[in-house]
């Protein structure tokens, strides 16, 4: 008797529910399978297990449906940082954390961190995922990035602001510029990093976590390295605590 041959399972059937979440889901999955975003709408809706008409019910395009994507890559990125913090009680332990989860999700999501931060997206306005209303809370400066998704940049922003305002960090901060500053030497260096790992052009025998934790301390270095003596009685950039000290002195 002949073999019986295996028949790959077709896609289950979509019935009810959240069309458009099932689409992004259906999107998502195939990125991480292919590490491409190649795939056709074709392809999604046949993943979905829908028509293959139903996802511009949804997406006039497939950049729409990409954008909605990376979005979710933002929300999960999101999620990930704060993880991280947990019951961490101190600003430079916070950036060594969230640094940490930044670098490990991409690694882990190559294809969907360079969608979220690549030039797929930005060829139209439409293409990255509009910002949020609500600013986290603390926040004082404005976003320097108007095309990152907030959420998930404010979870930097808060940690620069907690070391800000506790006089760990030598920023100011209801100093705007110095402050936007601050945050985007962090998230310019960590993000460079990122790619120089995920494209395999990071080129040392050191694992991942001793890289990130190398660079974090030399941006430590950076957001500590003002000489408070040097600092005017009286200056914003003078924290109390740094004031009070000297005073002793």
């Amino acid at each position: 008797m002949a073999p019986i041959k295996s028949v790959p399972a077709e896609p289950r059937p979509y019935h009810h529910g959240d069309l458009r979440q099932a689409l992004v889901e259906a999107a998502l999955a195939l990125l991480t399978e292919e590490q491409d975003w190649n795939f056709s709408l074709r392809e999604v809706a046949r993943r979905a297990g829908v028509s293959h008409n139903a996802p511009y019910n949804h997406f006039p395009e497939k950049r729409d449906l990409l954008g909605a994507v990376a979005a979710v890559g933002f929300e999960m990125l999101r999620t990930r940082m704060l993880g991280a913090i947990g019951k961490i009680k101190t600003a430079d332990a916070m950036l060594l954390a969230i640094s940490q989860a930044y670098v490990g999700f991409a690694v882990e999501n190559p294809a969907l961190y360079r969608l979220m931060f690549g030039p797929a997206l930005v060829e139209s306005s439409r293409a990255r995922p509009p910002p949020a209303e609500t600013p986290s809370a603390g926040q004082a400066p404005a976003r320097m990035f108007a095309y990152e998704h907030p959420k998930a940049f404010a979870v930097l922003e808060d940690v620069i602001l907690r070391g800000a305002r506790s006089g760990l960090f030598a920023v100011a901060p209801k100093d705007q510029a110095a402050f936007g500053i601050a945050t985007l030497s962090c998230w310019s260096a960590v993000h460079g990093l990122t790619m120089l790992i995920i494209d395999r052009k990071a080129e040392t025998s050191l694992p991942v976590r001793k890289l990130v934790k190398g660079l974090t301390e030399h941006m430590l270095d950076g957001l500590h390295r003002r000489r408070w003596s040097d600092v005017p009685r009286g200056s914003p950039l003078r924290p109390r605590q740094a004031t009070c000290h000297h005073a002793e002195r």
